[in-house]
């Protein structure tokens, strides 16, 4: 459980016809912004509501969905999303998973000891760095190759320093 409350529960993991996946389930209890804009190359991620409200903006799209309703995002599509009611319940499914677990893993361990802001962001440059190459994405609105240069350069020396090995572990 992270500070806020928040879980994140790995359901499954695996390859099935369409390919590698990862599935998620989202426990979110405060309505609030949960992914800023964002794109990633490779991956597709999909969504459905359980319990309660989310509305997403998929290039440039507004969605709103309630339980039941799901919403997709394609390889290259701009997505955010919040929730828009308290005790929100979500499936997500990521497909090809690449990284995505790791973040995860990661970004728990990180808050729940206290590493991280109040709005989540990795307080230490270098393991910003790590989270974002572990997104296998790119922030909207910034250059990719800004972002490179900036976070994977921090990533890269954080490799250099072996700086992974004293992070936190989530489990």
């Amino acid at each position: 459980m992270f500070r806020d409350g928040r879980t994140v529960r790995f359901l499954a993991e695996g390859t099935d016809e369409r390919g590698p996946y990862l599935r998620i389930e989202h426990h979110l209890p405060v309505a609030a912004r949960q992914a800023g804009p964002h794109w990633h190359p490779v991956i597709t991620e999909r969504w459905t509501v359980r319990r309660g409200r989310l509305r997403f903006r998929i290039d440039g799209r507004e969605i709103a969905a309630g339980p039941g309703e799901s919403a997709f995002a394609g390889a290259r599509q701009v997505h955010e999303f919040g929730s828009e009611t308290p005790d929100v319940v979500i499936d997500h499914e990521i497909r090809p998973p690449l990284n995505h677990r790791r973040m995860f893993e990661l970004w728990h361990a990180l808050d729940v000891s206290g590493r991280t802001t109040t709005a989540g962001i990795p307080r230490n440059p270098l393991v910003l760095g790590l989270l974002w190459r572990s997104q296998d994405g790119y922030l909207a609105g910034i250059p990719t190759w800004l972002q490179h240069a900036v976070f994977g350069g921090l990533a890269r020396l954080a490799d250099l320093l072996g700086y992974e090995r004293r992070l936190p572990t989530s489990r």
